[in-house]
Order: structure tokens, then C-alpha cells, then sequence
């Protein structure tokens, strides 16, 4: 039997750089000979990525923030059946562009759904906690100014107010006060090649 595959997240506001860093993660950990699965959330699955398109188009207001916790639940479920839990299970490393914590962090404290009623929703799916998160901090002015610089909004999340914006960069701080073992601060001002160098030490020392 395989030994079971580990499950990495990278969470952080919007232009954190997680996309970026992800994949030069993937291609470090490839190059060392491991079996690496790249996905993200909303998404992975097709199943979630249909849903995807409902949760990232539109303007702000398209949900309400129930039905908007809702509809990243039911993707979930459909990303870890599908594709997390088998690709661990045959041993691979699964890097994931986001998961449960942006769920508390967006929906809990962004739309104001509350933080534990988030949690206590996710607890009705089940929740796959990573082996290693990394949270890619950036002022969230900064992190605007480069998602700016890509143009039109990618997704709707961008077009909140900077209070939104804040309250999500506290909560993933908060995050990682609460949970030092699993979640990992990375200051994401820096370039993007200082970022992944730091990524790489952090995840040598912690998964060795």
C-alpha cells in the first residue's frame, strides 16, 4: 500500500502571489522525484469548476453570503471525493490554491457570516485539514495594485470594498495564531524568487 500523499494549501488575500508560488513549488518538488497534483478551489473537480463560474462572475452582490458559503461547500465536497482524497491516497503531493480557510476567511469574516457559523457549516462536510499551509500576507492595497495591473477584475472577490479586504487579511493572521503547527506567515511583499526560496526552506524543515 502507497504511503499517504501530503496535502499542501497556499491561502492569502487577493495578489498574494499563491498561483505563482504554487507552481514553483510544483515544479521543486517534481524535480526532487515526487508525484505533485496541482488543483484549487472553487474548483478541481469538473463538477466544481462548474460551480466555480457561479462563485467568481458577476458583480459583489451576487449571493447572498449564505447561499455564496453554500455553493463553495458543495464544491468542496465534489474537489475532495474526486480528486484530493484519491490522488493522496496513492501517495502523491496535493498543492492546493486555496480550501477551507478562505471559505471562514471570505465568507466568515468578509460577508459577515461569522466565522464560527462558517466553521460549523464546513463540520457538515467534513473538513480535510492540510498537512502545511501557507499563508502569502500582503497589504491588501499592495495585493489590489497587482491584481490591477492583470487588468479587468478576474473575479468578483476583487471588487470589494478595502474594508473587506482588510477583515480578510486579519482573519488569515488570525488563523495562523491559532494553528502554528499547520500554518506557516510568508511575508508576500517580497520578489517572487525571495518567496519561493522562503517557501521551500519552511517546507524542507517542517516535512522533512
Amino acid at each position: 500500500m502507497a504511503q499517504r500523499g501530503r496535502f499542501i494549501t497556499f491561502e492569502g488575500g487577493e495578489g498574494a502571489g499563491k498561483s505563482t508560488q504554487l507552481r514553483l513549488l510544483k515544479t521543486r518538488l517534481s524535480e526532487a522525484g515526487r508525484d505533485v497534483r496541482v488543483t484549487r478551489e472553487p474548483g478541481g473537480s469538473p463538477g466544481a469548476e462548474d460551480i466555480r463560474k457561479l462563485l467568481v462572475e458577476g458583480e459583489p452582490e451576487r449571493w447572498t453570503a449564505l447561499a455564496e458559503t453554500l455553493l463553495f461547500l458543495a464544491a468542496r465536497a465534489d474537489h475532495v471525493a474526486r480528486i484530493i482524497e484519491p490522488a493522496l491516497a496513492v501517495g502523491a503531493w496535493v498543492l492546493c490554491d486555496r480550501f477551507a480557510d478562505s471559505t471562514v476567511v471570505y465568507q466568515g469574516a468578509g460577508r459577515g457570516l461569522g466565522i464560527e457559523r462558517v466553521r460549523a457549516l464546513q463540520q457538515q462536510i467534513g473538513v480535510l485539514s492540510p498537512d502545511l499551509t501557507f499563508i502569502l500576507d500582503i497589504d491588501p492595497r499592495d495585493g489590489l495594485m497587482r491584481t490591477d495591473k492583470r487588468g479587468a477584475a478576474e473575479n468578483r472577490f476583487e471588487k470589494f470594498d478595502a474594508g473587506f479586504h482588510g477583515r480578510l487579511r486579519d482573519s488569515f493572521l488570525q488563523i495562523a495564531r491559532e494553528e502554528p503547527d499547520r500554518c506557516i506567515v510568508v511575508d508576500a511583499a517580497r520578489s517572487e524568487e525571495v518567496v519561493a526560496s522562503d517557501i521551500w526552506s519552511q517546507l524542507k524543515a517542517r516535512l522533512a
